[in-house]
């Protein structure tokens, strides 16, 4: 079997499958594991690649989705040559990667008969269930439900380590972006959820959105992630400098900064290492402190 895969998390999926040897195409995003940046790039951005701060990315791709243009570019001759059975894309979120609406179409121009599979999970458990779908459309299953199995038992351990009436659950603000401020979304609440925590501004499997200071503020944190959309955790810690500073922000007792594409934007099997890097951020007595690796305490 020849796959494609437009999206990170897809690409996480399909080597914890097994099958990076049929990966024959990926994006230009996909960096996890090592071996995935050896594939051929078949979708890159269609935004300058020196736009600098958080607030110009913003405004970049709010011009482009305004008029209608794609944020992401599609290597068509590249796919053509593949010919592949199946890709794997997204309609969740049109800045995250291309959605699978203009994948069907450049199938159609191209003379391609791929199956194209829409990854879309808007909860924890819709994430592991995304698995389970790649598996049933690559004859993995049996595979893919051993995994999704090790990861709703790791999820349980999380629970259970943390749960209880005596346990404080504290109040998290999850941010995932910083000029404007945007609410996380979509699977992080049920993360915060599960690692003991209650989530502010962002209900379970709600879509993030754009929040104003003023709001921010009056949520009352006392625990501040930041978990920008994209960002790796040095550069991550290099944007949160901004966010620390907010004096919307004065009140929460702690602010983190954690590495958000490997642990918290893509959803992919590593959302559940990031349920357990929150634990660790709210509850260090109990399962222990947060990898430096991963998270860094800001204040």
């Amino acid at each position: 079997m020849k796959i494609v895969s437009l999206l990170p998390s897809a690409t996480e999926i399909v080597f914890a499958l097994g099958l990076g040897d049929d990966l024959q195409g990926v994006s230009f995003e996909c960096d996890f594991p090592a071996e995935a940046r050896e594939k051929a790039i078949v979708s890159g951005t269609a935004l300058a690649p020196d736009l600098g701060s958080a607030g110009a990315i913003d405004e970049a791709v709010r011009a482009r989705l305004a008029d209608g243009e794609p944020i992401y570019t599609i290597d068509r001759d590249r796919i053509r040559d593949i010919q592949p059975d199946l890709i794997l894309a997204q309609d969740l979120c049109e800045v995250c990667a291309v959605p699978s609406g203009a994948i069907t179409d450049a199938l159609a121009d191209l003379g391609c008969q791929s199956q194209v599979l829409s990854l879309d999970p808007m909860t924890l458990d819709d994430v592991i269930d995304g698995i389970g779908a790649v598996g049933a459309a690559t004859g993995t299953a049996p595979l893919a439900a051993e995994l999704m199995a090790a990861l709703h038992d790791r999820i349980e351990d999380v629970h259970a380590a943390v749960a209880g009436p005596a346990r404080p659950r504290p109040r998290v603000l999850a941010l995932e972006w910083a000029d404007p401020p945007f609410s996380a979304g979509h699977w992080v609440p049920d993360m915060i959820d599960v690692a003991g925590g209650e989530s502010l501004l962002s209900p379970p499997a709600s879509r993030s959105r754009v929040l104003t200071w003023d709001e921010i503020a009056a949520a009352g944190a006392e625990v501040v992630v930041f978990m920008p959309c994209g960002y790796h955790l040095d550069r991550a810690v290099a944007e949160a400098k901004t966010v620390v500073e907010q004096p919307a922000l004065a009140a929460a007792d702690q602010v983190w900064v954690v590495d958000a594409d490997a642990y918290f934007s893509r959803p992919g099997p590593r959302v559940v290492d990031g349920t357990e890097l929150l634990a660790s951020i709210l509850h260090p007595a109990i399962v222990g402190p947060p990898d430096a690796e991963r998270a860094i305490r800001l204040r």
